[in-house]
């Protein structure tokens, strides 16, 4: 205390009002909690006890016979001495003297104490007396030793995180910013400090950014996807994350977490682009018109109002593929994608599901506006078309149907688009036509197919054929994929594209791809007892079959009827049987738990999405055949097909091609070094009879 703030006192000893002495000593003295002792100073440097409260009595260890003796008679040698340099210290200084001791108490435990040291001066600026208040501080030094500890863990998290941090007040002006952010911007710290993070921030993130800000002012942590802009105008996509900094229970500023996100966003929209678009003709795919199929069903349905599905192949494509060769056939692909995207109406939107089928969206379109957009498609193609110099004449036939009357489901409208098509080219091509509920009787060989489809397993109808898959780098077979086929009594052999679909859709395909696992596992057992003991097959797992809840338990019961190792099976899945995620990663990791082989077939052309490779227990992709018929001529389906390769083995998978028919095709697969393919140059698919004569070997 300052010379000017010391307690002038006339008579401590003889104050007007006894009761008030006494209430005054019964407050100061007995009730409150600090140690209080006041000593008389006298010549010579000594010091006499005048008053202790109880607590204080009780701390220095004296007894109230005590006051009155001289601080050298009370206490013992060294700790008197101890406590009279402090004491000279304040009339030496005529100032407030603090110091600590740390006293083992009865139990052992250290405790830390503040003693305050005052004097108490007469009227002639002298101090006559002194004295001493000391409290117990052990908790609150403790206190400031886990805070201490604390900002040093804190300023160490900060310095060296490897994500940018900025420290910015309520107005966003930065005041703290660690290397990383420097680094990742590519400014110093002095050309970042006290300015406005919105500096850095890309225009159309501003609102993002403001939001955020706001939110958290209020004391909501956020998070957020954004753009901001380092040195050179240099785009950088972050995903930041923001927390308010509060000191006494207010808000004074906002910490910036910032990751840089920029090369797995570029590498996403890559991959989201392969996903989405058609490789040849750069049109939206299959995946694409099924979720935005979704979100227009949704929106019309909000909106009440219609839309159009036209469902379009290119008349006797076929042919004119056969005839002209494939290269002539992309170009007719990919000029007839240029017409259709030149109609003069907003809002629509072109799909390549494959070969010669396209798909156009047409919302918010009345039946009439539909009919008059489809003639428009028509005289497009009244045009020839230059392939190599030379005039080509081609028709389209189109089928339709509308939302809501000709169906309420994706799959609804895209079957009765594609019924309308069917009766286009049984109607003689070249036009176009809408979907009535009377084509459903239309089809009377299909129904005659699904009544022998439902008994093609007790006719024992159904057989296994096996393609094998080759080593590249060494040439040895080892495993193979098993394809289901059907022979008939009335319809001879039926193709897997006529039957498999049907089965989808009546649910047979339940019933039949159980059969397949229990047949192909008794072919392995078979292959065993005769010596080959080291072979895998895979089997190919529909959609519906793989969202069965029990298909774990199949596949391990017919492992263990015939008595084979997990490892002796592979499950491919399409891309398509992950678009439920979560149904998908909880039926991947039951099949992965029993030791099953995951493979993912026709890879790049249906939900390829770097999140679910990431995600999923996936041991092998298979490049889909698209990509590989034309590795030699096409340098897009190079590069994919390269960087598929590249994407698998960095993250541990094996890669199969599929549809490998050229000598090129396998030179261009081994350079890149690809593991495994498959395709008619090595075999057909052949029985397993054939597979025992031709490829197998102990």
């Amino acid at each position: 205390m300052n010379q000017k703030n010391n307690r002038q006192i006339n008579d401590m000893k003889h104050p007007e009002n006894l009761f008030e002495e006494k209430m005054v000593k019964d407050i100061f003295f007995t009730q409150i909690s600090d140690k209080i002792i006041i000593l008389k100073v006298e010549q010579g440097g000594k010091f006499r006890y005048v008053y202790a409260n109880e607590k204080g009595l009780e701390h220095a260890n004296l007894h109230k016979n005590d006051m009155g003796k001289l601080l050298t008679e009370a206490l013992p040698k060294e700790h008197a001495k101890h406590l009279i340099h402090y004491y000279k210290e304040v009339i030496e200084t005529n100032d407030t003297v603090v110091f600590l001791d740390e006293i083992e108490i009865e139990n052992g435990e250290k405790r830390i104490f503040e003693s305050r040291l005052t004097g108490i001066t007469d009227k002639n600026n002298t101090i006559n007396y002194i004295v001493s208040v000391t409290r117990d501080i052990s908790y609150t030094a403790f206190e400031k030793k886990q805070l201490m500890e604390s900002t040093e863990i804190y300023q160490s998290l900060i310095i060296h995180n490897l994500d940018a941090i900025f420290s910015v007040n309520e107005k966003g002006r930065i005041l703290n910013v660690n290397p990383a952010s420097q680094e990742m911007f590519g400014y110093s710290e002095n050309e970042m400090l006290d300015r406005s993070i919105y500096d850095f921030v890309d225009r159309k993130s501003v609102s993002d950014i403001f939001r955020v800000m706001t939110n958290t002012l209020l004391g909501e942590p956020q998070t957020s996807d954004c753009i901001f802009i380092g040195n050179e105008e240099r785009k950088i996509n972050v995903q930041l994350k923001t927390v308010p900094i509060i000191v006494n229970e207010k808000i004074i500023g906002i910490y910036i977490i910032i990751r840089d996100l920029t090369e797995q966003w570029e590498n996403h929209e890559k991959m989201n682009f392969m996903a989405m678009h058609d490789h040849l003709t750069g049109l939206w795919n299959r995946r694409a018109l099924m979720e935005h199929l979704q979100m227009e069903i949704a929106n019309s349905k909000q909106k009440k109002r219609e839309f159009a599905l036209l469902y379009m192949d290119i008349d006797r494509f076929k042919y004119f593929n056969d005839t002209l060769g494939h290269q002539a056939g992309d170009v007719l692909l990919k000029q007839t994608a240029e017409r259709l995207g030149t109609l003069k109406l907003a809002n629509y939107r072109v799909y390549r599901l494959g070969g010669d089928e396209f798909v156009i969206l047409l919302p918010g379109h009345e039946k009439r506006e539909v009919n008059r957009f489809s003639q428009n498609i028509l005289a497009l193609f009244n045009i020839p078309f230059d392939i190599n110099g030379q005039d080509y004449y081609v028709t389209p036939s189109i089928g339709i149907s509308m939302f809501p009357a000709d169906g309420q489901d994706s799959e609804t409208l895209i079957k009765n688009a594609d019924g309308a098509l069917l009766q286009v080219k049984e109607k003689g091509k070249g036009h176009f036509r809408f979907y009535r509920s009377d084509m459903k009787d239309a089809f009377p060989n299909y129904i005659l197919m699904e009544a022998h489809l439902r008994k093609a397993i007790e006719m024992n109808e159904f057989v296994m054929h096996y393609q094998p898959q080759v080593n590249l780098k060494t040439g040895k077979i080892k495993t193979f994929e098993a394809l289901l086929r059907w022979q008939n009594r009335k319809f001879g052999n039926v193709p897997p594209s006529q039957f498999i679909p049907l089965a989808e859709e009546t649910g047979l395909i339940i019933p039949i791809g159980e059969w397949v696992i229990h047949s192909v596992c008794s072919q392995l057992a078979d292959w065993r007892n005769k010596g080959y003991k080291d072979i895998r097959v895979a089997i190919n797992i529909s959609p519906k079959q793989f969202l069965q809840t029990n298909l774990p338990e199949i596949i391990q019961k017919a492992l263990f009827m015939n008595q084979l190792p997990a490892s002796a099976l592979e499950i491919e899945i399409t891309e398509g049987a992950m678009e439920d995620t979560i149904a998908a990663l909880s039926m991947l990791h039951r099949l992965k738990k029993i030791g099953i082989i995951i493979s993912v077939d026709d890879f790049g052309t249906g939900y390829s999405s770097l999140n679910y490779l990431k995600r999923f227990p996936i041991d092998i992709l298979k490049i889909d055949q698209s990509f590989v018929r034309e590795i030699q001529v096409n340098e897009k389906d190079a590069a994919i097909t390269k960087t598929i390769i590249h994407l698998a083995h960095n993250l541990g998978m094996e890669v199969i091609a599929e549809g490998v028919e050229e000598e090129d095709q396998v030179q261009f697969l081994v350079s890149a070094q690809c593991q495994k393919a498959q395709g008619y140059y090595f075999s057909r698919p052949v029985s397993a009879k054939e597979i025992e004569q031709k490829v197998l070997y102990i």
